[in-house]
């Protein structure tokens, strides 16, 4: 389902264009403050249509306490959005008033301002500035040292970089030189130490680097630079050294350290060391005080050896069956002699049955989610995609998992607090999310230090077909300036990314993490290994994929260690890291965190949830990289050689499908991009509501900034639904800023939606991304959610009419009978481009949508009642509402019938296993691609080569006890069918079951 990318970073230029504004000065009032000040306008695209600007202004009168600028166009210009500052427009004239969090501008201080904009005709830079009512002078922009980052760590035996650049244009050339200051001698500058600048390259960064001699201390030595040119402010650059012969401590490592215990049942958590011990290690786990009918039932005592230190063992946890309605705590200390012990905090799960029939089910199902015996968690407490392991969908085996799985885990273990006033499991849900699927600073080799915003990565063009690949690489095409990168630094200290990676092969199936010391990619993990799939544009489905580690050494892969870059990008090799995020995901999430918020608040025990709703804002923060074009480029590209984005310019204010952050792994060079495909499916308008300055405070991102853009996307994220909206109802697939992945022209006639060109069906392919019903359900839902909190207006007439036609595609029969949509056709398109930032797209009859046929998959099912649940919940008894709520309930009632002992599942068949052995044809451009001249291993010694199939570099799938029936389907018997049940499924109907027991307790 998620298609993925890296790119290998190079250097490349930025150039930006100032103008200043000349003019004069006119008398304040006598009766306010004594308003004076500088404006400086200064274009930083255009492309005939379309441009951007930034507006700095800089207070040299009084403090203010809050600030609004004027200014009149010459021409026919029009702000279509604006970042840290809101905007109005009349006719010619702007109107920006300060955001909540730049209003205070005290004397000498400065604030800019960015817009994006579109015109015809000429394009004349406005000549007059008002503050608040006063002509402000002109200023020309100051001159000085811009270097980022002023903070590298420069590992031993290798080097880092940092660049600079100028502020402003210089009238003459410049020289700037960077000199070692006292510290520790083995840190040199060993290029760069005397750069030049010219009126013509004054804005392109140039490098500085730094080295560390090796040495045989353990010590990480730092130093100070100064960065210095005749007549500015010198820059001091501060370098540490990575040492590399220290040696791991050894610790008790212990995941989870709080588990849920069901009555009756049993949970578990797993124990392994953190280094390799001299020898044999015993480790005991211990109950302490508190409810007696918590015991350790096996695990009490392991032992760890030399050989087997990093592999987890397990502890059982029994909770046995008791009259009452408590829910019982109990530490369980976990030691060892000579080391810090490590706490598990056990909960009994209640199994009596609480306030009404759902609440009742909801228990019950969850308690069959959390059972050690159902199979849904891995021992380090990790959820899995799905119990069964032959599953090939989005992850292509069922024990890999998803920044999906983690985000629905912590929204269940949020609505368990909601019901149980527990909160340790949802704490505990994010801690084991930090711990696997956030990738630490570790695991993000130099930290990204490396990493330059002015130029965050090479350009390659994506492909129609996988046989396309690999792509070349170009220096010659611009990326744009990343607006974040410094920012987040400023707010969190580091360039360190925090943000989930999509997926993980848990039980280490493929065997990426066999062998591993760590020492290259950040962890001991040998089981836990992220990994990544997708990589050859959009007609790549999962049968296409080539499986390959997150962390690339070169081990597997290409003989001779070229590992598996070659197959994806020309002249790349292994040896670096790459992680990618799912937004949707990363937002879901946010929105769970939103939910706890809430009803912890309720209860009075949001103290209890503080800390990981504080990283819920963290991750919000860094989720503003989904707003992003793939290489910041500014919206309506329809080239490659197109105007490259400055400050928040290239900001759809949209989640794209995907950010992508690597580089390699001796820190010589680091890459950051977005992408350029926005889905209908992926926005969450609730998650970006929460997030800006209208939701919770606690909730808030840190980064000043951010409020700002997430009041911006929820306004854009909103509009988008409306245009997407087709005339029976359902939301159209979405928009490209980069069409056919490579910059090029849409044909002729295409609407647009801020300059990015409708696509119905955007990133992939095979299938078609907006044929299935899942992302209408998953979509709206987090619309119905944003309705029911806030009363959106326009959110309710796109639910008005997305409900009616979800009800009219839905049957509820007899018994356990029911149907939903399931695969859908499209036809037209949006009826007329739309770039109004503050107004409300108009309707598309020409736009269509017919059903090509039904379900009764249980996550889209309890996803489409949770949709229509909330909508009811807010409608209240009109007509609508009315058949909302009784569709929910039906839909509830029926899935209810189809319980077995691990959850709620029904039977599919999967036609589309005939593809595991496909072998690539030039034909149908369908089958496992593998270039010519490309041959290697995988970790089990499967061949990659032209030839290959799915099967044949996944031959572990014919050990599978259910791979006889695929066997027999691919020996030209029938489809095999298959009940599975998938993770996300499951705790979707729990939630279903508890949000219709809460809000319709009745029934």
């Amino acid at each position: 389902m998620r298609h993925r990318s890296w790119r290998r970073k190079a250097a490349s230029a930025v150039a930006a264009f100032l103008v200043a504004a000349g003019l004069a000065a006119a008398p304040s009032s006598p009766a306010q403050a004594a308003v004076a000040c500088e404006v400086t306008y200064q274009k930083t695209w255009d492309s005939g249509g379309g441009f951007g600007a930034n507006i700095t202004i800089r207070n040299i009168g009084d403090p203010l306490t809050g600030w609004t600028l004027t200014w009149t166009f010459a021409g026919n210009q029009r702000v279509t959005n604006m970042w840290n500052a809101s905007h109005t427009q009349s006719a010619a004239t702007v109107t920006a008033t300060n955001a909540p969090y730049n209003g205070n501008l005290a004397t000498g201080a400065s604030v800019t301002v960015g817009f994006n904009g579109t015109y015809s005709g000429t394009n004349t830079n406005p000549t007059s500035f008002a503050l608040n009512g006063v002509t402000c002078n002109g200023q020309q922009q100051q001159q000085a040292l811009v270097v980022t980052p002023t903070s590298v760590a420069v590992p031993e035996g290798g080097t880092a970089t940092f660049s600079v650049r100028l502020q402003a244009q210089p009238s003459a050339n410049v020289t700037v030189t960077t000199t070692a200051g006292s510290g520790d001698s083995n840190l040199t500058v060993s290029a760069g130490a005397t750069l030049t600048f010219t009126p013509s390259n004054w804005n392109t960064a140039q490098n500085v680097t730094l080295a560390a001699a090796e040495d045989a201390d353990n010590a990480n030595g730092a130093r100070a630079f100064t960065v210095a040119s005749s007549g500015l402010t010198s820059v001091t650059v501060n370098a540490t050294e990575a040492d590399n012969d220290s040696t791991q401590a050894q610790a008790l490592v212990v995941t989870p350290t709080a588990v849920s215990v069901p009555e009756g049942s049993t949970a578990i958590y797993s124990v392994r060391l953190a280094a390799q011990p001299s020898g044999n290690v015993t480790v005991t786990s211990t109950a302490g005080t508190g409810d007696n009918d918590i015991t350790v039932s096996s695990g009490a005592s392991l032992t760890f050896t030399a050989s087997n230190w990093n592999t987890a063992q397990n502890v059982t946890l029994a909770a046995a069956q008791d009259s009452d309605q408590a829910n019982g705590t109990r530490p369980v200390t976990v030691a060892a002699t000579g080391l810090t012990s490590v706490t598990v905090t056990a909960t009994e799960i209640d199994d009596e049955a609480p306030a009404n029939s759902y609440l009742t089910e909801f228990t019950t199902q969850y308690n069959k989610i959390k059972a050690s015996a159902s199979g849904y968690f891995s021992p380090e407490g990790i959820p899995y995609h799905s119990v069964e392991t032959l599953l090939v969908e989005a992850p292509d085996h069922g024990h890999e998992t998803t920044s999906e799985a983690f985000s629905y885990w912590l929204w269940l273990e949020a609505m368990y607090g909601r019901i149980t006033e527990n909160w340790a499991p949802f704490n505990n849900a994010w801690s084991v999310m930090e711990q696997y699927i956030i990738p630490s600073a570790a695991g993000q080799p130099g930290g990204q230090t490396t990493y330059n915003p002015n130029d965050p990565a090479d350009y390659a063009p994506e492909f129609n077909q996988p046989s396309q690949y690999p792509a070349p690489l170009s220096s010659t095409v611009t990326a744009g300036q990343d607006p974040l990168a410094n920012e987040l630094q400023s707010t969190y200290g580091n360039r360190t990314m925090y943000a989930m990676h999509w997926l993980l092969d848990v039980d280490d199936v493929y065997g990426y993490g066999t062998g591993r010391t760590g020492a290259e990619c950040g962890d001991n993990t040998q089981r836990v290994t992220y990994i990544n799939t997708y990589q050859r544009g959009p007609q790549e489905s999962v049968w296409e994929t080539v499986p390959h580690p997150s962390c690339d050494t070169g081990r597997f892969g290409q003989s001779g260690g070229g590992g598996y870059p070659p197959l994806f990008v020309q002249g790349s090799t292994a040896g670096q890291w790459r992680y990618t995020a799912a937004p949707d995901a990363d937002a879901r999430a946010v929105q769970a965190a939103y939910w706890a918020l809430t009803w912890a608040t309720e209860q009075g025990n949001q103290s209890q949830i503080s800390a990981t709703v504080a990283k819920a804002a963290k991750m919000g923060d860094f989720l503003r990289y989904a707003m992003y074009d793939k290489y910041f480029k500014n919206p309506g590209c329809t080239s490659p050689s197109c105007p490259a984005g400055t400050g928040k310019s290239s900001s759809a204010y949209l989640l794209n499908w995907y950010f992508a952050w690597g580089g390699d792994i001796q820190n010589q060079w680091s890459w950051r991009i977005g992408s350029s495909h926005n889905h209908g499916g992926y926005q969450n308008p609730l998650a970006a509501w929460a997030l800006s300055p209208a939701g919770p405070s606690a909730l808030r991102p840190l980064s000043p900034t951010a409020g700002a853009d997430w009041q911006q996307s929820l306004t854009r994220q909103v509009q988008f639904y409306t245009w997407l909206q087709s005339d029976e109802g359902a939301i159209a697939g979405g928009a490209t800023n980069s069409w056919d992945g490579a910059y090029a022209a849409p044909p002729a006639g295409t609407p647009t939606f801020f300059g990015m060109a409708y696509d119905v069906d955007p990133v992939y392919h095979d299938p078609p991304s907006n044929q299935w019903f899942g992302f209408q359900a998953w979509g709206v839902q987090r619309l119905a959610e944003l309705y029911y909190v806030t009363g959106n207006a326009q959110a309710k007439a796109v639910l008005d009419k997305w409900v009616a036609w979800a009800l009219s595609e839905t049957t509820l029969g007899s018994g356990s009978s029911y149907q939903i949509p399931n695969e859908m056709t499209w036809s037209g398109a949006p009826s007329a481009s739309f770039s109004d930032p503050d107004g409300t797209p108009g309707p598309n009859p020409n736009l269509h949508v017919s059903v090509r046929n039904y379900t009764t998959d249980v996550g889209v099912a309890a996803a489409l009642a949770r949709t229509l649940i909330y909508y009811a919940a807010k409608e209240g008894n009109t007509t609508l509402g009315t058949q909302a709520r009784t569709t929910a309930k039906g839909l509830l009632d029926r899935l209810l019938l189809l319980k077995d002992s691990r959850g709620v599942a029904v039977p599919e068949t999967r036609a589309d296993y005939n593809r595991f052995d496909d072998v690539w044809s030039s034909s149908n451009q369908q089958g496992l691609y593998i270039p010519s001249g490309y041959s290697g291993t995988m970790p089990n010694g499967d061949v990659i080569q032209p030839g290959s199939t799915f099967l044949s570099i996944r031959s572990f799938y014919e050990d599978d006890p259910d791979w006889p029936k695929v066997q027999e389907y691919l020996d030209g018997g029938e489809a095999p069918t298959f009940t599975y049940h998938r993770f996300w499924a499951q705790a979707d109907f729990a939630m279903a079951l508890a949000d219709y027991g809460t809000f319709f307790p009745n029934g």
